[in-house]
Order: C-alpha cells, then sequence, then structure tokens
C-alpha cells in the first residue's frame, strides 16, 4: 500500500484499463472554463468582514472546492503505475508569492474533508504567513536547495531513481509530504499578477489530478427573461484535470456543485453533515469515523505505545 493512497477496486472496468493505453496524465487531461459572479463572492466577503471575520476571496474559492470534493470523492483520486487510488487526505498546492529576489514558493495546505469556510481560512492564513516572507523556508525549499547542491549529472540519475520509486509506491511519505506533484490539486491565482486565466497541465509525475487556474474578472454579456441585455463580472476558472479518475457526466455535476457554492457562500458556513469517502483512512475526522474503525485504531494506538 502506498504512504498516500489506496487502491480502488469497484470501478467501472472501462476506467480500470483506460489508465493502461492512456499511461500519462498529460495524455488524459481535459480542459474546461468554469465561471462564477463575482459579486456573489465579493459581497459575502465585505459581508462577513463587517461581522469580524477576516475572510479571503481565496478562502471562499478554496472551502467550496474542498466541501465539493467531500461530496464528490472521485475527485481525490489518482493513478500511479495504471493503477487508480483513492488518497488519504485532502492536500492542495498553491503558489505564495515573497517579496524581494525569492519570488515565489510552492507548498500544500492540508484540509479536513469537513473543514467549514472559517477553518479552511484560518489554514489558508496560516500557510501564507508562514511561506510569504524573504526568508521563510518550507520543505519544499529544503528540498530544492538539497538537490541543487548535488551534482547534474547526479540529480538526473537521483530523479530516476524517485520516478521508480512513486511508480512503485515506495517513495517515503518525507518526500511525498514535500512534493508540490503529490497533492488533490494544485490552485493558481493569476489574478493576483493581473494575468487572465489559463489551462494549466496536469503533470505526469506525481499524483495532482486537478489543475485550477483563476486570472482576471471578466464581463459576459447575460440576457433577463424580458430579452433586455446587460453585462455581469465573473470569475473565470481555468480547469484541467486528469479523466481517468472520474467520467466527464461526474465532473461535470462536481463543477456544478462547486458553482452552487460559490453562488452562495453561506453554505460553507457550516460543516457537512456526511461526507463521502471512497474508505476511512486515519486522517478522516472523528464524527465520520465508524466504531469498527475507531476501535481499530485504538488497537493500532495501544499496541504502539507498548513497544
Amino acid at each position: 500500500m502506498r504512504a498516500d493512497g489506496k487502491i480502488v477496486k469497484n470501478i467501472d472496468p472501462m476506467y480500470k484499463i483506460a489508465p493502461y493505453f492512456m499511461r500519462d496524465r498529460s495524455d488524459a487531461q481535459n480542459m474546461i472554463t468554469v465561471t462564477v459572479p463575482y459579486e456573489n463572492v465579493h459581497e459575502y466577503v465585505m459581508e462577513t468582514r463587517k461581522k469580524g471575520h477576516k475572510i479571503s476571496h481565496m478562502a471562499v474559492v478554496l472551502s467550496a472546492l474542498v466541501r465539493t470534493i467531500s461530496e464528490y470523492p472521485e475527485l481525490n483520486r489518482f493513478i500511479v503505475n495504471s493503477k487508480i487510488y483513492a488518497r488519504n487526505e485532502l492536500s492542495v498546492g498553491m503558489v505564495v508569492l515573497r517579496p524581494g529576489d525569492a519570488n515565489a514558493s510552492m507548498s500544500k495546505i492540508k484540509f479536513d474533508l469537513a473543514d467549514n469556510i472559517f477553518e479552511a481560512n484560518d489554514k489558508i492564513t496560516d500557510y501564507i504567513e508562514a511561506n510569504n516572507k524573504e526568508e521563510s523556508s518550507n520543505s519544499l525549499d529544503k528540498l530544492l536547495n538539497a538537490f541543487l547542491s548535488i551534482p547534474s549529472f547526479l540529480l538526473r540519475g537521483l530523479m530516476g531513481l524517485f520516478r521508480w520509486l512513486d511508480k512503485m509506491g515506495f517513495l517515503p511519505k518525507a518526500i511525498i509530504n514535500a512534493s508540490p506533484f503529490h497533492n488533490t490539486l494544485v490552485i493558481t491565482n493569476l489574478a493576483s499578477i493581473r494575468t487572465n486565466h489559463i489551462y494549466h497541465h496536469v503533470y505526469s509525475f506525481g499524483t495532482t489530478g486537478m489543475l485550477v487556474a483563476m486570472g482576471n474578472n471578466i464581463e459576459t454579456t447575460k440576457s433577463k427573461k424580458d430579452g433586455t441585455l446587460y453585462l455581469q463580472k465573473e470569475i473565470p476558472f481555468g480547469i484541467v484535470m486528469d479523466e481517468r479518475i472520474a467520467s466527464g457526466s461526474y465532473f461535470a455535476k462536481a463543477f456544478a456543485k462547486f458553482q452552487a457554492y460559490l453562488k452562495n457562500p453561506v453554505l460553507l458556513e457550516s460543516s457537512p453533515e456526511t461526507l463521502k469517502v471512497d474508505y476511512e483512512f486515519e486522517g478522516l475526522s472523528e464524527r465520520f469515523k465508524s466504531e469498527k474503525t475507531k476501535a481499530k485504531e485504538a488497537k493500532k494506538a495501544a499496541k504502539k505505545k507498548k513497544q
């Protein structure tokens, strides 16, 4: 069993065989543009700040993604060595700009599937504060510095070894935790550098199943019931996904739910009543675990304490 997931067995035969003829994510990437009204998100942020909660626009977006994944668990699957795995955490890779010459850093935020918007916002704030200083150094920075200290001819061989270890399921958990290529999704806010949304490739190395690029606001022509035309400011998302982890109709339903949450972010203020997961992993919220899983984990903890 891999350190970051478990093989999914009960799946449609078509999706079970797809990874054998679409070996790389670049073979299987589909692209879509998803838009949501800007005013809905902005007004919610402003009203929430008046109540004493310093919520960011990114927190609303990421909270909507977290909640969507809690209802559509196939979005948290990944393919390695032509096998489909269910991930045992929800992690998001995000670039943070730094001042000075150290322009940017990328690491991961780990969310709980049951996080409400305030919990998600706290995690995002802590993540940005820890990574946006010129002197900040996260696990990825340390890993990259270690790689750069190795001669280039040895580095190529080391990366080949990492690819093989990842393929066979032996890549150490410490490297998976530091890697920006092993996560549920990567999100980039291109509007922060005044750039339009793009369709960013998914990486063939690692396990990232989806890449979300949020760009400059756009104005879209809409029509009222009486035929009157008007302009609506919208937030565009360029989304690239690995089509091997879920069907097109499944992705469509998930993105529709994502849009629904961003149109009415108040729905994200409470934790979900139920979660949908492929299996009950250790990092799952305690209140969503079965008694059987709790007993198994308690037995495992007691055994470890004895040792």
